[in-house]
C-alpha cells in the first residue's frame, strides 16, 4: 500500500502558483503572488494565502472524504444561518485522492482573542436556531454521521476520579464535583427525538469574533454530526464560558435540561482532558486546557435548578 504524501509549505506554495496560472489572478497581493504562511491555530495543513484566503490540504483519504462532505454541507446550512460560513473559491485534488479547498477568509480574531459581547451571544443563539432548522434527512443524505448521546453518568464517574488526581496536583478543588451527584446525572439524560445537526467542534479557534464582540463566522465543518444538541452547548461553554453558552442556548429556545446537560458535559470533559495532559496522555498546551477548565466551571444561575421530572416536556 502506497503511503500518502505529507503536505508541506512548499506543497501549498506550488498549488497556489498553479491556481494563479489557472486564472485566479485576484489572489495575487503582489506581483510575485500572495504570501503563503501557516496558520498557527486551526489545525495542521492549513495556510493563509495573502490576506483574503485560506488553503486547507487534506492529509489522507479519510480527511479528504470529510472535506468533500463539508463543501456540500456548507451549501446546505448557509441559508439557515446568520453567521458567515466560509465559501470555497477553488477546490480539487493536490495529490491523487487527496483534496484541497481554497476558502475566503472571514475577517476577525478568535474567541480566544476577543470576548463575546451580548450581541455576540445573540449571534450564537442564531447559530443554534439555524442548525436546528437544517433538515436532518438532507444532512444524512450528504453522509453526515449520526452519533449516539454520551452517558453523562459514566462521564461523571471518570471526572470524579480525575478531579481527585487534579486536586493532588493542586490544579482543582475536587469538592466542587460533589454538587454533581449521580442522581443529578441520571436526570440529565439526553431526550429522545431531539437530534439536530451539530458543528461538534465549537472550539475558540473555530469562532471568528470581531473586536466589538460579534461572532462573524464559524470555521471547519468537517467534524459535523447529527446528535445531542447539548454537545454544541458544551463546546461553547469551553470556548467562550459557561454563562455565555447557556444564555445563547436559552435565547435559541433550549430549556434547562439541555443547558445543564451541556454544562456538565463540558465540565467533565475539561477535567478529564487536563488530567490526561498532566499524566502524559494528551499533548495539548497546558495553558489552553487550564483556560478551558476555567471557562467550563464559571458559575451560572441555572445551576440552582437541580431537579427535573422524568416526563418534563420543556425542550423544543
Amino acid at each position: 500500500m502506497t503511503q500518502a504524501p505529507t503536505p508541506t509549505a512548499d506543497t501549498a506554495r506550488r498549488l497556489v502558483r498553479t491556481l494563479l496560472k489557472d486564472g485566479l489572478q485576484d489572489q495575487a497581493d503582489t506581483a510575485a503572488g500572495p504570501e503563503v504562511r501557516p496558520v498557527v491555530e486551526g489545525g495542521h495543513f492549513t495556510w493563509w494565502v495573502g490576506t483574503r484566503h485560506v488553503l486547507r490540504l487534506a492529509p489522507d483519504r479519510e480527511a479528504s472524504l470529510r472535506q468533500r462532505r463539508e463543501l456540500r454541507l456548507r451549501d446546505l446550512i448557509r441559508p439557515h444561518l446568520r453567521i458567515t460560513v466560509p465559501a470555497s473559491v477553488a477546490h480539487g485534488e493536490w495529490a491523487p485522492g487527496l483534496t484541497y479547498t481554497l476558502d475566503t477568509r472571514i475577517t476577525g480574531g478568535t474567541a480566544g482573542e476577543h470576548d463575546v459581547s451580548a450581541l455576540g451571544e445573540d449571534d450564537l443563539a442564531g447559530l443554534f436556531t439555524g442548525l436546528r432548522e437544517v433538515p436532518v434527512r438532507q444532512a444524512q443524505a450528504l453522509g453526515v454521521p449520526r452519533v449516539a448521546p454520551r452517558s453523562l453518568g459514566a462521564l461523571r464517574r471518570m471526572a470524579v476520579h480525575c478531579a481527585e488526581r487534579l486536586g493532588a496536583a493542586d490544579e482543582f478543588d475536587p469538592a466542587r464535583m460533589t454538587q454533581f451527584t449521580a442522581a443529578a446525572a441520571a436526570q440529565l439524560v439526553a431526550q429522545r427525538g431531539t437530534d439536530v445537526l451539530l458543528h461538534h467542534h465549537l472550539r475558540s479557534e473555530h469562532l471568528v469574533v470581531s473586536a466589538d464582540g460579534r461572532v462573524r463566522g464559524v470555521l471547519d465543518w468537517t467534524g459535523a454530526v447529527i446528535g445531542d444538541p447539548a454537545e454544541d452547548i458544551a463546546g461553547l461553554a469551553v470556548a467562550v464560558g459557561a454563562p455565555a453558552a447557556v444564555r445563547a442556548a436559552t435565547l435559541a429556545g433550549y430549556g434547562a435540561r439541555s443547558c445543564l446537560r451541556g454544562l456538565w458535559l463540558a465540565r467533565c470533559d475539561t477535567l478529564i482532558r487536563l488530567a490526561d495532559r498532566l499524566e502524559g496522555r494528551d499533548g495539548s498546551p497546558l495553558p489552553l486546557l487550564r483556560d478551558q477548565l476555567r471557562h467550563a466551571w464559571e458559575a451560572i444561575l441555572l445551576e440552582r435548578v437541580t431537579e427535573f421530572r422524568a416526563t418534563t416536556g420543556e425542550e423544543p
